[in-house]
Parts: C-alpha cells; sequence; structure tokens
C-alpha cells in the first residue's frame, strides 16, 4: 500500500492577551512564543493589534535569525540591508545595531550616539512600513527608545497649521555618518520629498510625517516660515503626553510603524555593550 506524507501544517497558536503600555501608544502581547507556527487568524490579531496600538512588544522571545524574519513577513516582504554592508550570509534583510567595536572599528550599522526622533527611511523614495528590533544584550541601565504618536500629533495640531500643511511636502534628507541634525546636506547619501502629513493605507488616518533628523523644509513656504513651523512640528510632535518610552530587556522584539510613529534611540549607557538585530518591512509610496 502506498504511504501518503503531507507537510506538517501550522496549528492554532493559543490567543493572546494584549495589555497597552501608555496612554499614547504600545501594547504588549503575552501569550506567544514567535518559534511556534501562528495560523491566519492569529496573524490577522497581530495585525489588528499593530494598527491599534502602532507598537507592539512581545517579551522573553529566544529568536534566531529565521524566527525573526519570519515574524517580520507576518506583515509584508522583509527589505534588504540598505546600509552598503552585510551582516547576515543568510538573510540580507537583518542588520546588526551594536555600539560594539572591534579592531576600532564598528561591528553594527548605525553610528554611535543618540538619534534625533525620526522615522526610518523618509529620506528613500519608498520608507520602510515596519521596523522589528529584537534585543540580545542590552545595557544594565539606560539605552531606551521613545517612540510617538503620529496620528495624535496631527490631530492636535492647531486648525491654522493644519491648514498651511494642507497638500504641502516636506524635504527628508540623512547623511548616515552623523546621529544629529546637520547644517547642511548637500552631500547627504538620500533624500526625498513626502507629503508632511501621509495618510495610513490600512487605517485611513492622516499623521504627522517630519521629524527633526530629517526634515528640512516645508514646500512651497519662504524658508524662514518653513524653519518655523517646523520648529513648532517637532516640538509639537515630542511631547511627553505623545511619547511611550520603552525600556529594554534581553529578549524583548519590538516593531513598529514607520508610517504613523516617530522614534528615538537615548545614548546614555556609556560603553556597556548593546546588541540587537533589526528587520525592516517594505512599505509604499507615502500619500
Amino acid at each position: 500500500m502506498e504511504t501518503i506524507t503531507t507537510a506538517p501544517q501550522p496549528m492554532a497558536a493559543k490567543p493572546f492577551t494584549v495589555r497597552p503600555l501608555s496612554p499614547a501608544l504600545g501594547a504588549e502581547i503575552m501569550g506567544v512564543d514567535l518559534r511556534d507556527p501562528i495560523d491566519e487568524a492569529l496573524k490577522q490579531k497581530f495585525l489588528d493589534t499593530w494598527h491599534q496600538y502602532l507598537v507592539i512588544l512581545l517579551r522573553g522571545q529566544t529568536l534566531d535569525e529565521d524566527a525573526q524574519v519570519r515574524f517580520a513577513e507576518m506583515f509584508g516582504p522583509p527589505a534588504p540591508v540598505t546600509s552598503g554592508r552585510s551582516f547576515s550570509v543568510k538573510h540580507p534583510a537583518v542588520m546588526l545595531i551594536s555600539n560594539i567595536r572591534e579592531d576600532g572599528k564598528p561591528i553594527g550599522a548605525l553610528p554611535d550616539g543618540e538619534m534625533h526622533f525620526h522615522t526610518d527611511q523618509c529620506h528613500q523614495p519608498v520608507p520602510a512600513k515596519a521596523t522589528v528590533l529584537y534585543a540580545i544584550e542590552i545595557p544594565r541601565e539606560g539605552g531606551n527608545t521613545l517612540f510617538s504618536n503620529a496620528y495624535t500629533a496631527y490631530e492636535t495640531l492647531p486648525e491654522d497649521i493644519q491648514q498651511r500643511l494642507a497638500g504641502r511636502r516636506a524635504f527628508n534628507a540623512y547623511d548616515q555618518d552623523t546621529t544629529t541634525r546637520s547644517a547642511s546636506y548637500d552631500d547627504a547619501r538620500a533624500s526625498a520629498w513626502h507629503p508632511a502629513v501621509r495618510t495610513h493605507p490600512a487605517t485611513g488616518r492622516r499623521a504627522l510625517y517630519v521629524n527633526r533628523l530629517m526634515t528640512r523644509e516645508i514646500e512651497g513656504l519662504p524658508r524662514d516660515e518653513s524653519d518655523a513651523i517646523l520648529q513648532k512640528l517637532f516640538d509639537h510632535q515630542e511631547q511627553p503626553k505623545l511619547v511611550y518610552e520603552h525600556v529594554w530587556r534581553p529578549g524583548d522584539i519590538v516593531m513598529w510603524d514607520n508610517r504613523c510613529t516617530l522614534h528615538y534611540a537615548v545614548h546614555d549607557y556609556g560603553d556597556e555593550k548593546r546588541v540587537l538585530h533589526r528587520t525592516t518591512v517594505v512599505g509604499g509610496k507615502p500619500n
């Protein structure tokens, strides 16, 4: 008798619990081990929770690169690393983020130091949809990441500023050798114009899409007025009431929506080791 074998099917994972992380944004998902198979119903619950809370956290995970990439793939195709360096032979989408140096050279992709509030890849023509960050080694204290709600930032703007931004684009540029706002971006490695206020393709909500690190000017405004409005926008979107501050633990995996959040990595941990793996998800052109 012929024996017919079939590939194992994903098992339905247990329902998870959602715990909001702050009044501003963010939720912890509890009761899920990302090494286990995830069925379509649970995948949709992940997506719904992400769209509602903008940032999702799972703690206590033990992931290899395969598992991290599988998690990212639930939300779209992983994007290859754009820094020009390769960190994984197996997965071109996995980036190493670390302050460790070997032979005087950083082993990670990003430079040392703090990075002002920003949105990943807004200096690219097609920015990332999502970013996934998995913590491997974390300082005993410090090294937190702050997340800001760009929906609320837009919705709480004075009406006159909303009208001033209507239909206008913002110019974003970034020099990957610096972590702070540069006086000149003439030699920036990449730059792009995007709507100053973008509409989220899944939720239909509008989000303020400028940031202190990379946004240089508002289209169609005199430079003095553009600078003044941008400063007001930066200060507005960084208000503590709009922010969730994440205190990392080893085994944390955090995913945020670049279409409606900003984030800021705090460097206050001296020379203590900090090692994380990052994966981004391919996005679409902002509208």
